[in-house]
């Protein structure tokens, strides 16, 4: 199975270009949208060829959601732990986005490899944004205490008009994700997805894994949610985490792999959905081939001088010789 990365390739490659060619008089104006409807704009003048500016679109939050003058609580602080002062946030933002970010390439590291892990770390501004009030509760759950200030239900937001909830409590942190799907295909490929997946804990090596349980029913930690939050037609997938999987380096990994889990299945299943495509596509051109084969030739007649040939005639030729 395959992992989204945390960073935007995009967006590190325009960066790396950038400080590459940090000298010459380049303009940049950038957009583009990545999964989960994110949606990010560069902007780089002629005038200051050091400064580039970054602005973010979030997912469109659902009301269950707490958003703190346009983003996730926690993630001003996130962002400034993150990238210290080459970072400057602007308010208010660019219009049409959560957060404009203006950054000065020139205070950039001189190491290469410090720098590098810089850029990577900017490019990866969708994961420290979103996953801010996620990384807070994880956090106190390492250090087994529930951050101050916290519902015992904290619906965070993963897609647009969409969110998972958590249950943070000192010894665990019970996190629910209501499956949505469109098409009626994905709605069956993610629920067989989703039984193999609860059942591929059990195998061997993936004892520490966090477990996980799925059904078609609202869990009872989702009581008191309101209807359109559990209004899910591919089941419910619930996942408890204990202080061992956020220990360390294991953080950042359960911060990125609980904030893009719906993009994770759903890539999977449309990978699954085109492979059965190209199954059904083979199968076709063989049978059709085998079909090919099945027809007779056609034998070709020899012409010899004792060859005679007839013509049919029709009801008007007949009339026709007659009359002559």
């Amino acid at each position: 199975m395959i992992l989204l990365q945390s960073h935007s390739r995009f967006l590190l490659q325009t960066l790396l270009n950038r400080v590459q060619n940090l000298e010459k008089a380049i303009e940049l104006d950038h957009h583009w949208v990545e999964f989960d409807d994110v949606r990010f704009h560069v902007q780089v003048s002629v005038k200051n060829q050091h400064i580039l500016q970054l602005s973010l679109s979030l997912p469109t939050p659902p009301l269950e959601t707490v958003f703190i003058g346009g983003l996730p609580f926690g993630a001003i602080e996130a962002i400034k732990a993150a990238y210290g002062v080459i970072v400057q946030i602007l308010d208010p933002p660019r219009d049409g986005f959560n957060l404009t970010l203006k950054l000065n390439l020139s205070k950039l590291p001189q190491n290469e490899e410090h720098k590098h892990t810089l850029l990577v770390k900017i490019a990866s501004v969708r994961e420290v944004v979103l996953g801010a009030p996620l990384r807070v509760i994880l956090k106190h759950l390492a250090s087994r205490t529930v951050a101050p200030d916290i519902n015992q239900f904290v619906a965070l937001v993963h897609r647009p008009n969409e969110s998972f909830f958590l249950v943070p409590q000192a010894e665990k942190v019970t996190v629910v994700f209501p499956m949505r799907f469109k098409d009626s295909i994905d709605i069956v490929l993610a629920t067989s997805f989703l039984q193999e997946f609860m059942e591929s804990r059990r195998t061997t090596g993936l004892s520490n894994a966090p477990p996980c349980l799925w059904s078609h029913s609202p869990p009872l930690e989702l009581k008191g949610a309101t209807d359109d939050a559990l209004s899910a037609n591919a089941g419910f997938v619930t996942f408890v985490i204990f202080p061992r999987h956020v220990e360390g380096k294991k953080l950042d990994r359960t911060v990125w792999n609980l904030s893009t889990f719906h993009a994770y299945v759903n890539y999977h299943v449309k990978c699954s959905e085109g492979f059965i495509h190209s199954r059904m596509r083979r199968r076709v051109e063989s049978m059709i081939q085998a079909l090919n084969c099945a027809k007779p030739d056609q034998e070709k007649t020899k012409k010899t001088p004792h060859t005679r040939s007839f013509k049919r005639l029709s009801v008007k030729d007949g009339r026709t010789n007659s009359s002559s």
